[in-house]
């Protein structure tokens, strides 16, 4: 086969991999499709949720993290409508489960699969806050953060031409890397995320909750507990990948403007 003809193709596979993220337009490249992801995301939720001590659906934390998430899906959803973007978030079958556990977490896998830790309703202490949290962890999904991570780390590990076999057979490895990729277990604020990410799941996310009706300004607040937790015990910014709290919460506060414009008060 013509060498030239293989790169040809390798170049036109790999630019059609590349995409714009929403609201920050960041150029990505995700090289696995989306729906094999979704596929594997509703096998391992359903597994986490059999594993775990997952809330009624009568408790009224869970009831809470249930109002909260339909609003931020209404809002996603709004969004995406109002950009010709519906189709980054077809096939999504969103869920919202609350945990019964004290780590301070919460996350979203693809498909709008989504669980808070009731660890997490201590810090967050109000529904805007939740919101906001909520809305950064969506924004995580519809960024298709996972997919760029998880495209790298099968790329590294197992090489490009097992790739797509391994996702096929759904490998061990290949869900390792899976669960790893979406920070499955992990606490919020442990190394799951670039620092890009993290910034530009911050800026989606206020985005969400403000469309859904929360203030963004709550953003502040929350951050600001999250960096009392801590107690200073987080390694500098320049040794994680997720910005400093410092760094995050200046970030959010120059982005606030422009995140105010989509505020529509609930009624």
């Amino acid at each position: 086969m013509n060498k030239n003809w293989i790169i040809g193709l390798a170049t036109l596979l790999f630019v059609a991999c590349v995409q714009k993220v929403p609201i920050t337009n960041r150029k990505q490249v995700s090289l696995i499709p989306e729906s094999e992801l979704m596929g594997m995301s509703f096998t391992e939720y359903d597994k986490f949720l059999k594993a775990n001590k997952v809330l009624p659906a009568t408790d009224q934390n869970a009831l809470l993290v249930q109002k909260v998430g339909k609003r931020i899906q209404a809002a996603v959803e709004a969004f995406m409508k109002e950009k010709g973007l519906s189709s980054r978030i077809e096939g999504y079958k969103w869920e919202f489960n609350t945990v019964d556990e004290p780590t301070v977490n919460a996350w979203c896998m693809p498909g709008g699969k989504v669980v808070v830790y009731t660890g997490l309703l201590p810090v967050t202490q109000d529904e805007a806050s939740l919101a906001i949290v909520m809305g950064h962890e969506i924004a995580h999904a519809v960024a298709r953060h996972g997919n760029e991570r998880m495209s790298q780390q099968m790329a590294i590990q197992m090489g490009g031409t097992v790739l797509s076999v391994a996702l096929q057979n759904k490998s061990q490895q290949a869900q390792n890397i899976f669960l790893q990729s979406y920070g499955i277990g992990s606490q919020l604020g442990v190394l799951k995320y670039s620092r890009t990410h993290e910034t530009e799941a911050d800026k989606m996310g206020l985005v969400f909750a403000a469309m859904a009706g929360y203030d963004p300004n709550s953003a502040i607040g929350f951050w600001e507990r999250m960096a009392a937790a801590s107690g200073g015990q987080k390694p500098p910014e320049l040794l994680s990948t997720h910005p400093s709290d410092e760094k995050r919460i200046n970030d959010l506060k120059a982005f606030m403007p422009e995140a105010m414009k989509y505020y529509k008060k609930s009624e």
